[in-house]
Order: structure tokens, then sequence, then C-alpha cells
């Protein structure tokens, strides 16, 4: 285009100092002419990389999923092929859920012999509640025994100290107010031994051993839960719409969680387009601007698009505190990358694709058809195929 512009103008040099000769050809003219080109060119091109910034570096990115399973098992199917439309929920590869099915099993198995156990120990509850009644009812009747046996101590040993009793009636009534005595005490920790264990309860009204059996079958329902989990996870879906690339599994591998080892890659249909300019090009980029970008892999098409955002944080420029930051595609150093949205929403673009393209701010309007004008030369330039073979 600047050569079009300078062909143009010396045409009309040529004709206003050669041809016709309107004005005198000499150094002043000669001095004037040379410069104003210059000078113009110069002043069009400041403002026209302000107005309407270019960038040669257009790219189409994808987002890529490293596909790694969630448990370790052997692999028994795998129905996808390379580089094949993938829909979202479609089975990637299964691994053999025998193993996992004999845990959930075993983990249900567990469940209910917990919940026999819940059974025996409400059952066993129940047992000391009555027990503490019989106790009780015990520790009262050989109480009043105990009182009737003092009584009688008492008055054998009045009528033996008279000489009215027999020493012999009151060994019997000591002895068995000791046997009594002694009755008293053994129902009094059998007591204090039931009523610990009937009193002995949760918040939930509970007693120890029914607690404890019920946590544990929390516990085991967890478990059962864990496995049923991994279960599920012997089946691996496809997260997105898109294709797998890199794939390296093949029925009978151990395909093993570790993420360090994906097994395959799911590259996702959805992209990013991306134009990546000097931070003081792309300065002025607004979101809902026009902008145009022309791809080699469609020579000579002008593709219209519209800015989406301007990525003002990439990873060179953030502290990363957690993570590191956005780092999209490797931008050079002191870049910026702005997203552009293609008008035509079903126009296909290969993941990786390369050209360039502009951005047309609300700077400078009046010149941004020079702007236009370049891309669509450069675009027609697609079309040659350099190649001596």
């Amino acid at each position: 285009m600047d050569l079009l512009i300078l062909l143009v103008y010396s045409f009309f040099v040529w004709l206003i100092f050669i041809k016709f000769k309107w004005l005198p050809w000499n150094i002043t003219s000669q001095v004037i002419v040379v410069t104003l080109p210059i000078i113009g060119l110069a002043v069009m091109i400041l403002m026209l990389n302000i107005g309407a910034p270019s960038s040669a570096d257009v790219r189409a990115i994808n987002f890529s999923v490293q596909i790694v399973p969630r448990v370790t098992g052997r692999v028994t199917e795998v129905p996808v092929e390379p580089n094949r439309p993938v829909k979202k929920g479609d089975v990637l590869f299964r691994i053999d859920p025998v193993p996992f099915r004999l845990k959930v099993d075993a983990a249900r198995a567990n469940i209910q012999q917990l919940r026999a156990k819940l059974i025996g120990s409400r059952t066993n509850q129940r047992t000391y509640e009555e027990q503490l009644k019989e106790i009780t009812s015990k520790k009262a009747i050989v109480s009043a025994k105990l009182d009737l046996a003092r009584l009688r101590v008492k008055q054998y040993g009045d009528l033996a100290s008279t000489g009215a009793g027999t020493r012999f009636d009151l060994e019997q009534a000591q002895s068995e107010l000791a046997q009594l005595t002694d009755d008293l005490a053994s129902l009094a920790a059998s007591e204090a031994q039931a009523r610990l264990k009937t009193q002995s309860r949760t918040k939930e009204g509970d007693q120890d051993e029914v607690a404890r059996t019920k946590a544990e079958i929390a516990a085991a329902e967890a478990q059962l839960g864990d496995a049923q989990w991994e279960l599920e996870q012997t089946t691996v879906y496809a997260p997105n719409d898109g294709v797998v690339v890199n794939l390296q599994l093949r029925a009978g591998q151990v395909a093993a969680a570790l993420p360090m080892a994906p097994v395959m890659t799911f590259v996702e249909n959805e992209q990013w387009v991306v134009a990546v300019f000097g931070q003081n090009e792309g300065r002025k980029g607004q979101p809902g601007q026009e902008a145009e970008i022309a791809l080699r892999m469609y020579p000579g098409r002008i593709i219209k698009c519209k800015v989406d955002s301007v990525v003002w944080a990439t990873a060179g420029g953030v502290v990363p505190v957690v993570g590191p930051g956005p780092n999209i595609g490797g931008l050079p150093p002191g870049a910026l990358a702005v997203r552009l949205f293609p008008d035509d929403k079903d126009l296909f673009i290969a993941a990786g694709a390369r050209g360039f393209g502009a951005i047309y701010t609300d700077y400078a309007t009046m010149i941004h058809i020079l702007r236009k004008v370049f891309m669509r030369v450069s675009a027609k330039l697609d079309w040659l195929i350099l190649k001596l073979h």
C-alpha cells in the first residue's frame, strides 16, 4: 500500500513538474517533493498504528485436557479413535470393574453385619434396663431383711445378757446379719454397674455400645460410598465436545491413576482466537470493536471479528502466589493478547492456525480504510507458495 501511494504521488509529480511544467523543477521543489511523502507517510503510519494497529501474530488456541483415570486397573475397551469428533459424555475407555464391584459387595456385607450387631446392642440395652429394675427390687428386699436382722441381733443380745436367751440364737442372728450385709453390698455393686451401663448415653439417647455400633455403621457406609465411586470411575467419559489426540491406550494395558502419566490428550472444541500486540499498540483495544484477521489456511479471505477482551495479565506480569499466571501460547515479553470472536460462528479454524490481523479502535477512524486495504492486499499474497519442489 505504501508503494502504491508513492507510485500515485510520483505520477502527479511527473505530471506537474515534468509533463506540464506547471511548477519549476529546481533544488527547492526537489527537496519539497522528496520531503513531503516522507513526512506524510511517517505521520500516516504512526496514526494508523495507533488507530488501527496490526498484528503479524494471530493464532487459534484450543483447550486441551490430559485424560488420567481416577482409579488404576486393566483396560477392557477403548471405543474412541484418534482425530475423530467426540461428543460430551461419550465413553473414552473402560477399566475392568470386577475388583471394584467386589469391594462394593464387601462393603455392603460389612454394613449388614454391623446392622445385626446394632440390633444386638439395642437388645443388650433393654437387658441392662431390666437387670437394673430386678437388682433394685432385690436390693429393697434385702434392705428390709437387713433391718429385721439388725433388730433380731439387738433383741437376742438383750435376752442373752439377761439369761433369757441362748448364745446360739444370738450367733445365728449375727451370722444372718453378716450374710445380708454382704448380699446388700454385692447388689449395690451390681446396681451401680447396671446403672452406669443404662445411664451412660449420648446426646441422641443411645448407650455407648449402641453409639459405637452406629459410628461403625456410618464409617462402613462411607467406605461403601467410596467403593461405589471407584466403581463408577471405571468408565471414563469425554469432558466436552472435541477430539482425542495422542491416544496411547489399548485394551489390555494397565491404566494408572498417576497425574504425570496421562493415557490420552483431549482437545476441546472451545477455541480462542488471539492477536498479539505490543503494549503500546493494544492499549486502545476495547470490547466490541471491529477487527479483521487473515489466516494462511484461508488464503485471500478476510475474516470479520469483534474484540472480546484484552488479556491485561499474563504469566510474565503477575506474581504466582498460588499458581502460574495465564500464559497464552508463550507470548513474547512485553506483549498483550487480544481475544477476538469471528462473526461467522460456523467457520472451522484448526487449532494452531496462524495469520495476521488488525483491530479498528475509536481513534483516527478516517484512515481505517488504509489498514483494510493493507489487510486485503496482504491476504492475497497468501496464495503464493514459494517452494522449489
